[in-house]
């Protein structure tokens, strides 16, 4: 039997970033698509809809805040969950973000690709009960 393998973007202008993530999440048996800016994940989310998204805020063309905004303001994209994962640690930061509607709020410096993952299965009802 074939499974259905859900859907990451990762929305991540760091290239070192993105191809470690990229592995990790691979091997624990996600599909991952990448994109570098908010503006390019609004333009891949037109063509398919991803399970969830980790979302940088610091990002060229489009931040992360902006493209936020626009993927909660959608009705069909609404409920995607979706994980900032940023090194932006100001509270100010981590409260507009959840005031527009993410679900988690990462510092990227205090956790490894193993606890994201682990953060990913517990929103998909895949992690340990």
């Amino acid at each position: 039997m074939i499974e259905n393998k859900k859907l990451i973007l990762l929305v991540e202008d760091d290239i070192f970033v993105k191809d470690i993530y990229n592995h990790k999440l691979t091997a624990d048996g996600y599909e991952v698509a990448m994109v570098g800016s908010g503006t390019e994940a609004l333009e891949f989310m037109e063509k398919r809809k991803p399970d969830l998204i980790l979302l940088d805020i610091v990002m060229p063309y489009m931040d992360g805040k902006e493209a936020l905004g626009r993927i909660k303001e959608k009705e069909e994209w609404k409920k995607i969950p979706i994980i900032m994962l940023t090194n932006l640690s100001e509270a100010e930061d981590i409260n507009e973000t959840e005031s527009l509607g993410a679900d988690k709020y990462l510092i990227k410096s205090h956790f490894s690709p193993s606890e994201v993952s682990e953060k990913i299965k517990l929103m998909m009802g895949e992690g340990k009960k």
